[in-house]
């Protein structure tokens, strides 16, 4: 091997080692299994189906990205979806609202949401884990008192419906609002100085207010954005199924948290990237269909779901603890050169 070709391998070797590069190997090799078991897999159709039923946890993961970013946690997402959900068809339906306006009202449900999570966690500063368990069970909560756990809200006129079911230039209608948002998410976390601030956050609180970045008011726009998306989420989500009710977006919190984390962000904030988000939503977004293409039980799919995500933590974990044990072991050497 002449010099300039090892010097290339060296080049890219950490390029390779990437975990956003080992995550698309992962998602090539998702495709191409379930592509020779399901014969209908690798279809368009199937393509654009799957795309069509990830939009609405690909957004939820998408602005997850900057809160785990921070060193937060948002639970409460499903939760808020099913409750924009149900005001949607409340403003349509008994309001009597034109659904271009419902829409809005649906966004500004979950703006007011993700400022409940702000100022509890931005101005309060109380535990983001604790503040949106609350919020998980108070949004579903109302959206449950709102229904009475019965009412759903259909009959929605086609052109609403549209988004959901049809296409737009060929691709799912829903398709270019997430990639829009995708773009928009990217741009905003990894060419601003507000996503380099979100990254300080993360990796020192403390460190971040010393330094006199505004915290405080990072994380009400953290939260806030993640709001204002999950109820264009549900608009999405009502569009696609032609009804709204209360438990819309259950367990949603669950697949846009393994995303975002199998993606590579840190649970312990600081690091993470968009593009690394995107291709986890890939990777779970085909592991779903795939496995009913490969006539597995749904149940299979759930807790496949779990288990990467507590590897994905796990991975997270692994440079730390494989750290700890070589100081262990460098100081039980030189215990053992002194005790010579």
């Amino acid at each position: 091997m002449n010099s300039a070709l090892k010097g290339r391998l060296i080049a890219l070797r950490p390029a390779i080692f990437r975990h956003e590069f080992i995550l698309l190997l992962v998602v090539a090799v998702e495709w191409f299994y379930f592509n020779s078991v399901g014969s209908r897999f690798g279809s368009i159709d199937n393509t654009f189906d799957i795309l069509r039923h990830s939009v609405e946890i690909g957004l939820i993961a998408l602005v997850m990205t900057p809160v785990i970013l921070t060193g937060g946690i948002d639970l409460s997402v499903g939760s808020l979806l099913g409750l924009c959900a149900v005001f949607f068809g409340k403003f349509w339906r008994d309001f009597g609202f034109p659904i271009e306006l419902a829409g809005l009202g649906a966004l500004a449900v979950g703006a007011a949401g993700g400022g409940l999570n702000a100022w509890l966690i931005g101005s309060m500063r109380l535990p983001p884990l604790i503040v949106t368990l609350g919020t998980f069970s108070l949004f579903r909560g109302l959206a449950e008192a709102m229904t009475h756990g019965v009412d759903t809200f259909t009959n929605f006129p086609a052109r609403f419906l549209h988004l959901g079911q049809e296409r737009f230039l060929g691709l799912p209608a829903q398709a270019p609002v997430f990639l829009f948002t995708a773009l928009f998410t990217w741009v905003l976390l990894h060419k601003t100085t507000w996503g380099r601030s979100c990254r300080a956050v993360g990796f020192s609180r403390e460190g971040s207010l010393y330094a006199g970045l505004p915290v405080a008011r990072r994380l009400a726009g953290v939260y806030v954005l993640t709001g204002v998306v999950v109820g264009l989420a549900a608009v999405i989500y009502t569009s696609r199924l032609g009804q709204a009710k209360a438990d819309a977006g259950t367990g949603y919190e669950l697949f846009a948290i393994t995303a975002v984390v199998l993606g590579g962000t840190s649970i312990f904030g600081g690091t993470g990237t968009v593009h690394g988000t995107l291709l986890g939503v890939a990777a779970l977004a085909i592991l779903n269909n795939g496995l009913v293409h490969a006539r597995q039980p749904r149940e299979v799919a759930g807790m496949l779901t779990g288990l990467l995500l507590i590897l994905a933590l796990s991975a997270s974990a692994l440079p730390r603890l494989a750290g700890r044990m070589l100081d262990r072991l460098k100081a039980a050497k030189k215990q053992n050169q002194r005790n010579l």
